[in-house]
């Protein structure tokens, strides 16, 4: 039987959690205001007048204010001269104004008008006209279309200069954020292996991970999760219709939780029961052809190095060729930090050079339609040394969590 797999109960590993939050330290208004700065000089070296920054993670990332894109336009201005101008529905200012960490003049609109007309008269106010103005690029098409049409004077552009600009190099407090995540739900994973059964659903799993994110510290419990078992494995994100488990069948649980919004994204592959020398050899391929993507990230280099090191690998253990299967039929890794998935990603055309604060997954799954998947992912960081593991990648198929070595 697999080290650490089955054996106990929901409730007996629930009541092993704990609050793991006790020392985290959110962003301070400080940092914030350094991003802003940073922000404007990217702004300046691009020739960008200004950049609007939408609901969501990048409004978050530079003032600290939590909103939620939806049907009506929310959002900031910020300046190359460093102002910040909100836009936002009149009736949602009082609200707004109690979310926000960095001030700023709030201008609202009515029902009845033009937020996209108002946010034009915010930039003639701050004497930005006939420039070019960057777009947060995760902003709706009908945000961007109504600006280019009430502001015909202005030039738009993709904002990714400025704000992947600022966030693709995680500070020391957003690493310490993120580790944390990573530890957390390392910490489910091992709860998770341990309730296993036969005939255990994936809903059950699921709720059961959900809930022990929740123990472990994390506000709104799993961010996400998939559980799949046997031939299920196969399909990188499940199937419309998941087996129940059995002995012997390849178990995949690909998770994560936020810290403060930043998010964890660890996935195991083990088998319940005992291992198959053919799910030996594929477990061991998929190990190694993570190690050799690690092994690939280097300072300098070319994202894409990692793919081509991790994909060329498993070709010449004769999977592929490319992106066929059997193989990796997806990128090797992506970055992660306020999104889950973000800027640069370990694909083999992405040729952002690597760089001290940047952290990737790393996931260069199997996949064997009619067989299983194994999917082995652990997250790295850039830095002045080189690639360093956020969690460390599972030991063997037959002790995943290393329990053996640490006893």
């Amino acid at each position: 039987m697999t080290i650490g797999v089955g054996g106990s109960d929901a409730q007996t590993e629930l009541a092993k959690l704990n609050d793991m939050t006790g020392d985290v330290t959110p962003i301070s208004k400080s940092e914030y205001e350094l991003r802003i700065r940073k922000a404007c000089a990217l702004m300046q070296e691009n020739d960008l007048g200004a950049i609007y920054l939408n609901a969501g993670t990048n409004l978050y990332y530079f003032t600290g204010t939590r909103w939620g894109a939806s049907e009506r336009m929310v959002g900031a201005i910020l300046t190359s001269a460093g102002e910040l101008h909100y836009i936002a529905p009149a009736f949602e200012i009082s609200t707004l104004s109690g979310y926000m960490l960095i001030d700023g003049k709030v201008h609202g609109w009515q029902e009845h008008e033009s937020p996209y007309s108002l946010f034009g008269d915010v930039l003639k106010k701050a004497n930005i006209t006939s420039k070019r103005i960057g777009l947060d690029e995760s902003c709706s098409f009908f945000i961007s279309d109504g600006l280019s049409k009430a502001n015909p004077e202005n030039e738009f552009s993709n904002a990714m200069p400025v704000t992947a600009g600022c966030r693709m190099c995680k500070s020391e407090n957003e690493l310490a954020l993120l580790q944390q995540a990573k530890d957390m739900t390392l910490e489910v994973h091992k709860a998770a292996a341990k309730i296993l059964r036969p005939g255990i659903s994936t809903q059950e799993v699921t709720s059961f991970i959900h809930q022990a994110h929740l123990k472990a510290g994390a506000a709104k419990g799993s961010y996400f999760c998939i559980v799949l078992f046997g031939e299920d494995t196969a399909y990188p994100h499940g199937v419309s219709n998941p087996k129940t488990l059995d002995v012997d069948d390849m178990v995949l649980i690909d998770t994560g939780c936020q810290v403060e919004g930043y998010n964890s994204d660890i996935t195991r592959t083990y088998v319940y029961g005992t291992p198959s020398d053919r799910a030996r050899e594929v477990w061991n391929q998929e190990k190694s052809s993570q190690a050799e993507g690690f092994a690939a990230a280097k300072l300098g280099e070319h994202c894409g190095s990692v793919d081509r090191a991790a994909r060329g690998y498993l070709e010449a253990e004769g999977y592929g060729p490319g992106y066929a299967t059997p193989g990796l039929p997806h990128r090797t890794g992506h970055g992660i930090g306020l999104d889950i998935h973000e800027w640069p990603y370990l694909v083999s055309s992405d040729k952002t050079p690597l760089d001290i604060g940047m952290c990737f997954s790393n996931e260069p799954m199997i996949c064997i339609p009619g067989e299983f998947g194994i999917r082995l992912e652990d997250h790295f960081y850039m830095t002045e040394q080189g690639p360093k593991w956020f969690t460390e990648p599972s030991y063997s198929i037959d002790d995943p969590f290393g329990y053996s070595i640490n006893s």
